[in-house]
């Protein structure tokens, strides 16, 4: 066999050599399997949107879709928000402040993932003709769950609040959720 001054052969190159090139190859049979576990751009455009809230009156909900699931954007009366900043937290089996739920200086618009969190219905309320339950907010018929204008749980089997997604005010009269 052969051998150099310092004591290497060719077999140690090959020991060498060997494992790398397996494992550079192995990476680069492996990529694009692991790369289409990404998601698609379709995904991504979803992942957040802008919402202009200027056709919005007063007293009026949307509902927009965001991530494939339905969010209520209400423009809440001024007694609707005063009438939420008074319930006492003991009132609420989950509970949370309306200052919580909403963002300072816009306390009269709610945002919150229009799914009731019992068993994933999406609640009545959001028209005009809707029952909106007890608490003037949202009524799920599925279970009977009551939600207030804040979007809190007040009555029924829901263990939780409507989701608050994540959203901030681009501007006073749009909001991008995502």
């Amino acid at each position: 066999m052969a051998s150099e001054d310092d004591g290497t052969t060719r077999r140690d190159f090959l020991t060498l050599a060997g494992p790398a090139f397996f494992a550079v190859g192995g990476a680069a049979v492996l990529w694009p399997f692991i790369d289409q576990m990404n998601p698609d751009a379709g995904a991504l455009a979803l992942a957040s949107i802008e919402v202009d809230l200027t056709p919005i009156a007063e007293g009026q909900s949307i509902t927009v879709m965001w991530r494939g699931k339905p969010v209520f954007i209400r423009n809440r009366t001024k007694e609707e928000v005063e009438e939420a900043k008074m319930v006492a937290l003991d009132d609420l089996p989950d509970p949370e402040t309306d200052v919580g739920r909403t963002k300072e200086g816009h306390e009269n618009w709610l945002v919150t993932v229009g799914i009731c969190t019992h068993l994933g219905c999406i609640p009545k309320g959001q028209s005009l003709s809707d029952e909106k339950g007890e608490y003037g907010g949202w009524f799920c018929p599925c279970h009977g769950s009551h939600y207030d204008t804040a979007g809190r749980i007040r009555k029924g089997p829901a263990p939780r609040n409507l989701e608050v997604p994540p959203y901030e005010f681009v501007s006073d009269k749009k909001i991008k959720i995502g």
